[in-house]
């Protein structure tokens, strides 16, 4: 059986079984040529004509066969991680963030600096020009993605909205195209970019539908559907940051008062325990943490953190339904400081008792998970068969 999409011809059925192959090779681990047969349902020969054009253009290798194997097994081929990569970046208010990550799904580097000011985006292209050179050179840049806390138009390339890093338009887009080699740059909301991190490397991997919620200065979220982000009619779902739950009294960076940021964003939790913002949101978390452990007061402050961030996963598990909420950024380091009272108002919230309450996960990927998900995302046209490897110098 071939692979071909609706009204393709020789050379789309060509990638479209190529990208068959380096999906399955991303999805199963090294494989023998009649494993990868079976697993796309391609024809031994066709597969072995792909696997001899992948090898020649340096996207996968064969390896040894196992030792100790009955008979004369089949010689195993892994994709490589040192020819084809791409860069993941993220722009936030404090941080900016880079990720360079290869065709096998491993990161080569992965770098989190403090901003120097809010939309530090010459911070960021410094951060981007020394991870191609450190860790990119020598390789085919196939992409690249970045990350920002903004509402982004669907061709991937337009901020329409960002409150919290006062920036519009294309010009972010048009700065990184003229750094990354080929152009190929697409902007993602970073909640959206977390999330897809969050499904092919951390705590949602495996999982079919999770909601994944950023701790930084704003809060954003993003919707993973079979690991796949659920965007929305105009590609703004997950904007939930400015819902109107919590202090009606707060004022918000988008110049509204009550909203659910305003309330457990990271200005909004360190006000709450009265202590200082730090370099970037972790180590801010940290050292709140560490003070929790013997001041009551920074507990209490926490505590009715906590209660409203419990109120906003309420409201979003009702709509949403998730199986499983990944909590990022700062929350991440607040552990159960924060979950104990979310949990003990999600269950006051819920209407019914059928309704099961969302498994609520911390992530293990901390502030670089955006950068890393912007970088998944810049291999997607890859394994769509959209950008064909083997055309490429």
């Amino acid at each position: 059986m071939s692979i071909q999409r609706p009204g393709a011809g020789t050379e789309g059925l060509r990638r479209a079984n190529t990208a068959a192959v380096l999906r399955a090779l991303r999805r199963s681990g090294p494989s023998s040529r009649a494993a990868l047969a079976q697993q796309t349902g391609l024809a031994k020969a066709t597969v072995g004509v792909i696997v001899a054009d992948l090898e020649a253009a340096g996207a996968v290798a064969e390896e040894d066969p196992t030792q100790g194997a009955r008979g004369r097994p089949g010689r195993p081929v892994a994709l490589r991680g040192d020819r084809f990569v791409t860069l993941g970046l993220e722009l936030n208010v404090d941080y900016v963030s880079a990720v360079v990550l290869d065709l096998a799904g491993a990161p080569r580097l992965a770098e989190t600096r403090p901003a120097r000011g809010t939309s530090d985006v010459d911070g960021l292209l410094d951060l981007a020009r020394g991870a191609l050179e450190d860790a990119a050179g020598g390789c085919t840049v196939v992409g690249a993605g970045l990350a920002v806390p903004a509402l982004v138009r669907g061709d991937d390339r337009t901020v329409a909205w960002a409150p919290n890093l006062r920036t519009e338009g294309s010009a972010l887009a048009e700065a990184l195209e003229d750094l990354v080699p080929g152009g190929r740059v697409a902007i993602s909301n970073d909640a959206n970019c977390a999330a897809y991190a969050e499904a092919h490397h951390g705590a949602a991997t495996g999982v079919g539908h999770a909601l994944y919620l950023t701790g930084t200065v704003g809060i954003g979220a993003g919707i993973v559907q079979d690991g796949e982000v659920m965007r929305g009619g105009s590609g703004f779902a997950g904007e939930v940051g400015h819902m109107p739950i919590g202090d009606s009294t707060a004022r918000c960076g988008c110049g509204r008062r009550g909203c659910w940021e305003a309330s457990v964003g990271l200005h909004a939790m360190l006000a709450a325990v009265d202590m200082p913002e730090l370099d970037t949101p972790l180590a801010s978390a940290e050292a709140v943490a560490a003070r929790a452990a013997d001041d009551l007061s920074v507990r209490s402050g926490l505590a009715r953190v906590g209660r409203d961030l419990g109120l906003g996963i309420a409201m979003l598990s009702s709509v949403l339904d998730p199986e499983v909420v990944v909590l990022g950024g700062y929350f991440a380091r607040l552990g159960e400081l924060v979950l104990e009272p979310a949990r003990h108002t999600l269950d006051g919230r819920l209407a019914s008792a059928v309704q099961t309450r969302p498994e609520l996960r911390l992530s293990t990927l901390g502030t670089g998970a955006a950068a890393l998900g912007a970088a998944e995302l810049a291999l997607g046209p890859v394994f769509s068969g959209e950008l064909d490897l083997l055309s490429l110098d």
